[in-house]
C-alpha cells in the first residue's frame, strides 16, 4: 500500500512538472487515486487537522481574491502602475527592485499570498505600459514574497503553524528571522540583476509617454475606492492582530470580502471576476495527496529517522532541518510539510531544554520551509497563485520556467541561512 501511494504521488508530481496534462487535472487525478486506494476518506480529506485540506488557506485565498476583484473596479491598480513607473522614470531594473522590495515588506506585514494577489495586477499593468515582459517581474515577486514572509509570524503560513506549536510570539520571529530575511533580500536583488537581465530593455518612447500621464485620471470610482481602502486597512489590522484577537486570517479575509461586497453594490460577476478557481481546486488536490502521505506515515517515518540519527547534536539537527526542509518544501507544499514535522521538532527541542541551541531548531525549520518554498513552482502557496494569475492574463509560466530561477534563489538563500544559524546560535549563542 505504501509503495502504491508513493507511486501515485510521484506520478502526479511528474505530470505537474512536465505539464503533460493540466496541473489541476493531475492534482485531482492523484487525489482520486488516493481515495480509490482506500487511504483517503471524507474525514482524512476534509476534516483532519493533520491530513485534510487546509481550509484556512483556501478561504484566505478566496476572500482576498474577492477583495482584489472589487479593488480592480475602482482603477486603483492602474493608478499604482503609473505612479510606480513614474517614480523610477521607466527604468526596468529600478522598477523590479521597487516591486520586489514592496512585495517583501508587505509579505512580512500581511502574508505572502495576500501580497502577491495585490501586487500582481499592478505589475501586469505597469509592464504593459512600459512594454516589458511581465513574467520575470511576477516570478521575482513570488520569490521575494517567500523571503520577506519569513521575517514575521504572519508572513508565511508555515510560520503560523510553528508559532502555535512552539508558543512563539510575533516579536520572536521578528528578532530571529527578520535580519536573515534582510540579508537574503540584498542577495536576491543582486541575483535579479543577473537572472532577469534580458527583461531590462529600456523603451525611451514608452517611458516618456508614461511620464506624461496623470495617474489621478484613471480612478474610475473614487467613492468605492475610499470604502475599499477602509475595508482593506481593517483586514490588514486583523491579519497583524489575529493572534491577539483569536480570529484566523481566513475569517478576517472572508469578513473583509463580505463587507466590501455589501458596500460596493457590484454584481456577482464583477466581484468574482478575479477569483482563481483552478488555483483553489489545485490546492485542494495537492493537500489531499500530501495528506495521504501523512496518513500512511511516510513523512513521519522520515522525520523520526532524522531525529534518531541526530540525537542531541543540535547544530547537526539544525543543518539537516534547514537543508532537508528546503528540499521537501520544494517537492510538497510547505504548509502540510511543516504541520507534519513540527511535532518531531518539538520533541527534539524539549529534550534539549530551553536553550538557544535547542530553540534554533525552530528557526532552522522556518527558514528551510520558507526559503525552500522558492525551489519549485509548487513549493509555496504564493508561487501557485502567481502562476495562476499569469495564466489567466495570457502570460503562462511553466513549472520549469519558474523552477530554473527558484532553485537558484532557494540554494543561495539557504546557503546564507546556514552560517547565519551557526554564528548566531552555536558560536555567539
Amino acid at each position: 500500500m505504501t509503495a502504491a501511494v508513493v507511486a501515485v504521488f510521484v506520478g502526479a508530481y511528474i505530470l505537474i512538472a512536465t505539464e503533460r496534462i493540466h496541473r489541476v487535472a493531475a492534482a485531482l487525478g492523484g487525489a482520486a487515486l488516493m481515495v480509490l486506494l482506500g487511504v483517503v476518506d471524507a474525514h482524512v480529506a476534509f476534516f483532519s487537522d493533520e491530513t485534510g485540506v487546509d481550509w484556512n488557506v483556501i478561504f484566505l485565498l478566496l476572500g482576498m481574491m474577492v477583495i482584489v476583484s472589487v479593488l480592480k473596479q475602482t482603477g486603483v491598480f492602474d493608478f499604482l502602475a503609473i505612479w510606480a513607473a513614474k517614480r523610477v522614470r521607466g527604468k526596468p531594473f529600478a522598477l523590479m527592485v521597487m516591486l520586489v522590495c514592496i512585495t517583501a515588506v508587505a509579505s512580512a506585514l500581511l502574508d505572502n499570498v495576500t501580497t502577491v494577489l495585490l501586487i500582481a495586477p499592478v505589475t501586469l499593468l505597469v509592464c504593459d505600459r512600459l512594454a516589458l515582459p511581465p513574467v520575470p517581474f511576477l516570478i521575482a515577486e513570488a520569490l521575494a514574497s517567500n523571503i520577506g514572509g519569513m521575517a514575521t509570524l504572519v508572513g508565511d503560513p508555515p510560520n503560523i503553524i510553528i508559532a502555535s506549536r512552539a508558543d512563539l510570539s510575533f516579536n520572536d520571529f521578528l528578532v530571529n528571522l527578520a535580519p536573515l530575511a534582510l540579508i537574503c533580500m540584498v542577495a536576491f536583488i543582486g541575483l535579479c540583476r543577473i537572472m532577469f537581465r534580458s527583461a531590462f530593455t529600456y523603451d525611451e518612447a514608452r517611458a516618456a509617454d508614461v511620464m506624461e500621464l496623470d495617474e489621478r485620471e484613471v480612478i474610475r470610482d473614487g467613492a468605492l475606492l475610499v470604502r475599499s481602502l477602509i475595508v482593506l486597512a481593517a483586514v490588514m489590522v486583523g491579519f497583524i492582530a489575529h493572534s491577539a484577537l483569536h480570529v484566523e486570517p481566513s475569517l478576517v479575509a472572508l469578513l473583509g470580502a463580505g463587507a466590501l461586497v455589501a458596500v460596493s453594490k457590484l454584481q456577482p460577476g464583477e466581484y468574482l471576476e478575479e477569483v482563481e478557481w483552478p488555483t483553489l481546486v489545485f490546492f485542494m488536490g495537492l493537500f489531499i495527496m500530501v495528506g495521504a502521505l501523512v496518513e500512511i506515515g511516510v513523512i513521519k517515518t522520515l522525520g523520526e529517522a532524522v531525529t534518531d540519527a541526530v540525537g542531541t547534536r543540535y547544530f547537526l539537527a539544525s543543518s539537516i532541518l534547514l537543508w532537508g526542509s528546503a528540499v521537501l518544501s520544494g517537492i510538497v507544499d510547505n504548509i502540510p510539510y511543516v504541520a507534519t514535522v513540527s511535532p518531531l521538532v518539538q520533541g527534539l527541542v524539549d529534550s534539549g531544554g530551553d536553550t538557544p541551541q535547542a530553540n534554533a531548531l525552530w528557526w532552522a525549520l522556518a527558514a528551510g520551509a520558507d526559503l525552500g518554498g522558492n525551489a519549485t513552482a509548487v513549493g509555496a502557496s504564493a508561487n501557485v497563485v502567481i502562476i495562476g494569475i499569469a495564466a489567466r492574463n495570457g502570460h503562462p509560466i511553466s513549472f520549469w520556467q519558474f523552477t530554473k530561477y527558484g532553485l537558484v534563489v532557494a540554494t543561495v538563500t539557504i546557503a546564507i541561512a546556514w552560517p547565519y544559524i551557526w554564528l548566531r546560535y552555536y558560536v555567539g549563542g
